[in-house]
């Protein structure tokens, strides 16, 4: 019998490899046709079914927010395949649940339908404003280089087009688009102001206002860009330094969750029916009660971790 439970658990793992395998090459075929599909003639293609789904829910209302979430995440997934993955790893649980921790059919994939849309949420909570982060991590690189552009004589203007065209994502496509915008006569101010709009952090606040300060009042701006660098470096020191003390209290928060569910699943393997009272009325007011409680000491551990600086 375990035998069989772990082919069949090796089984559910690679498949869930192959279709993140296909996916991530899914996406970059269609970034090859970008790049190089005006170059050729376009015959007429035949797409799958599957694939066609997935298109026409992308161009929805309904991914244009998921695109939005996954954005601010910093996850580079198009809101079909992201929901194919979170369907796929229902499946696998599902799979899992029946063979493996001998549950029946239907409460192991309601059980697997149940764990893929809670991590659809607790993904989002867990990875909100990583997009911010990344960018406000890169706005010391973008301070160098745009004091050393202004110390080279080049105008602001310059500057950016420089910092558009040598910084990585995700601050290079916002500068991208701060150096369209000033090549169209749009006017820096506002050009800023946008930016700021767009990446509200108080680093990119602080560096919004003080180009435009110095732009009014006039004065040393590379001089102003290099002490701006070195200090947010020195806030990326110091946020490391606290994220590397406080690892393992968050690591615990991770843990401390799962570790109940994993010894009731155990416990199942080894006693038949052993959560068979959960389906019970009784059980039913104890699981609610315990995945509160569950919940509310996940979010205390990480807020006692959240040090900001």
């Amino acid at each position: 019998m375990m035998f069989e439970a772990s082919l069949a658990g090796l089984a559910a793992l690679l498949f869930i490899w192959g279709m993140y395998a296909y996916l991530g090459f899914r996406k970059e075929k269609k970034e090859i046709k970008q790049v190089f599909g005006a170059h050729f003639q376009k015959n007429q293609e035949r797409t799958s079914f599957i694939s066609t789904i997935g298109d026409r829910f992308d161009t929805s209302k309904q991914a244009a927010k998921v695109k939005e979430k996954l954005l601010q995440a910093n996850v580079t997934l198009l809101p079909s395949e992201f929901y194919a993955i979170l369907i796929l790893i229902g499946f696998a649980i599902g799979i899992f649940m029946f063979t493996v921790m001998n549950m029946s059919f239907f409460t192991s994939f309601l059980v697997g339908g149940i764990i893929s849309i809670c991590s659809n949420f607790l993904f989002f909570i867990i990875r909100k404003n990583k997009y911010m982060d990344r960018m406000s991590d890169q706005l010391s690189e973008v301070c160098r280089m745009m004091a050393n552009s202004t110390k080279a004589g080049l105008t602001i203007n310059q500057a950016v087009e420089v910092v558009a065209g040598e910084v990585g994502g995700p601050a290079g496509e916002e500068f991208k688009n701060m150096a369209h915008n000033l090549r169209l006569g749009v006017d820096m101010e506002r050009v800023l102001k946008q930016l700021e709009r767009r990446v509200p952090t108080k680093e990119f606040k602080l560096f919004v206002a003080t180009i435009l300060i110095q732009r009014k009042s006039g004065g040393n701006l590379s001089a102003v860009l290099d002490e701006m660098a070195r200090t947010l470096d020195e806030r990326k020191i110091l946020k490391q330094t606290i994220k590397t003390m406080t690892a393992e209290q968050r690591f615990i928060s991770y843990i401390l969750p799962a570790m109940p569910i994993v010894m009731i699943f155990m416990m199942n393997t080894v006693m038949d029916g052993f959560i068979s009272p959960i389906f019970t009325l009784p059980g039913m007011i104890l699981l609610i009660i315990f995945t509160i409680g569950l919940i509310i000491s996940f979010v205390l551990v990480r807020a006692v971790t959240n040090i900001r600086v």
